[in-house]
């Protein structure tokens, strides 16, 4: 009989895990997605906050990383919601969207070169907590 309930109580506990993990993604990529998109409309703008790199090896007009920043943004505020649902298709694209934002701001990365480093580390963990819940833990809808 303990065995049994120490069983449901360990499933529970990991359920909750899961979940924890679920909601700090969804918050955190909403949160990227957000800032992303914040920034994809300073660079549009051409703001005076980005560096001028000259003789960088992936130079891009400001104007293109801003529409690139600014896709990126939206589509991880999307996705976020879907994780709130615990959906199995928002996970595979949080962390699709999270690999993209990771190679963005390292492209991106001597035009704001403080902003990146935080943004790749922010994509790092969620791509972290996204694979880090086993399917067969993910708390039901």
């Amino acid at each position: 009989m303990t065995t049994q309930h120490t069983a449901r109580q360990a499933g529970t506990t990991r359920q909750a895990w899961a979940g924890g993990l679920t909601v700090f993604a969804a918050v955190m990529l909403g949160i990227t997605g957000v800032v992303g998109i914040c920034r994809g409309i300073m660079a549009i703008a051409e703001d005076d906050v980005f560096l001028s790199t000259p003789n960088y090896v992936f130079k891009f007009d400001l104007t293109s990383w801003g529409w690139i920043h600014l896709a990126l943004g939206v589509l991880a505020v999307l996705v976020s919601f879907g994780l709130y649902r615990t959906a199995m298709w928002a996970r595979v694209a949080g962390v699709g969207i999270a690999a993209l934002v990771i190679i963005a701001n390292f492209l991106s990365l001597p035009y704001y070169p403080a902003w990146s480093i935080l943004m790749i580390a922010m994509s790092g963990f969620i791509i972290w907590a996204l694979c880090a819940v086993r399917r067969d833990e993910t708390p039901p809808a």
